[in-house]
């Protein structure tokens, strides 16, 4: 069995990846060496607030009134949102709501669960983000497992908790909707609350993401401290806008989500959020409307805006984002030339999941050269391919398991159970090979594999 790198190896390629990222993120404007204090504060919070708390943090002290968040309320500023997630904070304070409390969201995408998961992280408490699909036994084995205490849900999926024998609080996350039971609101419970931050917890709570669950109920997976030079791994191959708009189809419940909603407010950008089931006609608007210079979803919802034709481009002249993110599934190499065709040489295959994150980006150049494939590993990444007795391939189109190491990577899952591990490498669970120019390509999924 192949060992685990030596330490002076891994000192090594740390320090690298370190003075990349740097690199990286200088080239990409999501730092400023000209302002030390602020980039010793963000690490500091960091260690404390989590990702998503640190990077409104950042972003409120550069640049107060700059719309956040546009969802169908409208627009709210990073001023504002910081605001209301202290007085939601404060009001699930008075709820009981501690560093040992458990949050469960199962939410739309909306302002309501953006300030669940700042005021979860305010208050250094675990929030679990529920996917939107989860019902039956499967949910009911997650919040057992998860030992949820306290939910956050849109009213549409409160029918989901009946069945569950330990009755759990419920309070509901978006405004105006029917409230048949007389549930609390994070409206009301935040009314005349203080909108003075709170103490920094000492740890991060916690953000769990669960896998999508394909061989069965879906695995958590716990994030906790980040620190903020991971954001290089998704900014080397992908030419996200700074102080632009982007469009956010890709569900926040999901890693892809929650992770470009980061990114984009670490970068200065208005972050668009679309509430209700994904509408291809509408999420094109959407970008219209907005003149967005970056899309983010999953190959699934490309395919249905590419269905639609040169029609929708005649009918939305100004949906000419300079960015299109695929990510969460396979993208076919239909698509991509489809989508080449349409909206220009503009789109970018993130390969990641769940546990390991980020493993290998390609670009509009990548998918050109080579359709189907899903590029090469950024800064801070390394990708391997291995064979059955774990011996590394360097052959050339030669299949075999996909292991990834990176800054992000996790070590488990919340129920115990957790990836293969060569090399110090971390299996992905798919299977895949390796071009003579490097690309990697994914040709399936292990047998009994669950799909990140």
């Amino acid at each position: 069995m192949p060992s685990a790198p030596t330490a002076p190896t891994a000192v090594v390629r740390a320090v690298a990846d370190a003075l990349g990222a740097v690199a990286v993120l200088l080239r990409r404007g999501a730092i400023e060496l000209r302002q030390p204090l602020e980039l010793v504060r963000t690490a500091r919070d960091a260690t404390t607030l989590g990702p998503v708390v640190t990077t409104l943090a950042h972003a409120t002290r550069g640049a107060l009134s700059t719309v956040a968040l546009i969802d169908d309320r409208g627009p709210i500023t990073f001023e504002q949102l910081d605001q209301a997630s202290n007085r939601l904070a404060h009001g699930l304070a008075a709820q009981g709501v501690t560093t040992d409390t458990v949050l469960g969201a199962l939410c739309r995408d909306h302002r309501g669960f953006v300030l669940a998961l700042l005021a979860a992280g305010k208050l250094g408490a675990r929030i679990v983000l529920l996917g939107t699909d989860l019902a039956g036994a499967r949910l009911r084995t997650v919040l057992d497992r998860e030992r949820i205490d306290l939910l956050l849900v849109d009213a549409e999926f409160v029918d989901r908790f009946d069945e569950h024998p330990r009755a759990v609080p419920i309070i509901l996350t978006r405004a105006g909707e029917t409230n048949r039971r007389g549930l609390p609101t994070i409206h009301g419970i935040a009314a005349w609350r203080s909108a003075l931050p709170l103490p920094a917890p000492e740890d991060p709570g916690g953000i769990v993401v669960l896998t999508s669950g394909t061989t069965g109920t879906p695995k958590g997976v716990q994030r906790g401290r980040v620190s903020p030079l991971q954001a290089a791994q998704f900014l080397d191959r992908v030419p996200l806008p700074t102080a632009g708009t982007i469009v956010l189809a890709a569900p926040l419940f999901h890693g892809t989500g929650l992770s470009q909603l980061i990114l984009g407010w670490a970068l200065g950008n208005t972050v668009v959020v679309l509430p209700g089931r994904f509408d291809a006609r509408r999420t094109v608007a959407a970008v219209a409307d907005h003149r967005a210079d970056a899309l983010i979803l999953t190959p699934g919802m490309l395919g249905q805006i590419v269905d639609l034709g040169r029609a929708i481009r005649a009918e939305y002249p100004t949906a000419t984002p300079a960015v299109i993110l695929s990510a969460g599934a396979s993208l076919t190499p239909d698509l991509s030339s489809r989508t080449a065709r349409l909206f220009g040489d503009v789109l970018y295959n993130l390969y990641a999941s769940t546990e390991v994150a980020v493993a290998s980006v390609a670009t509009p150049e990548d998918l050109r050269a080579a359709p189907g494939t899903v590029g090469c590993p950024p800064v801070g990444c390394r990708v391997a391919v291995y064979d059955r007795n774990r011996r590394r391939i360097t052959t050339p189109g030669v299949v075999g398991t996909v292991f990834v190491s990176s800054g992000l990577t996790v070590a488990g899952h919340t129920d115990g159970t957790g990836p293969e591990v060569v090399d110090g490498m971390h299996s992905s669970g798919d299977l895949g090979h390796v071009d003579a120019e490097g690309r990697l390509f994914i040709d399936g999924r292990v047998a009994g594999g669950d799909r990140p």
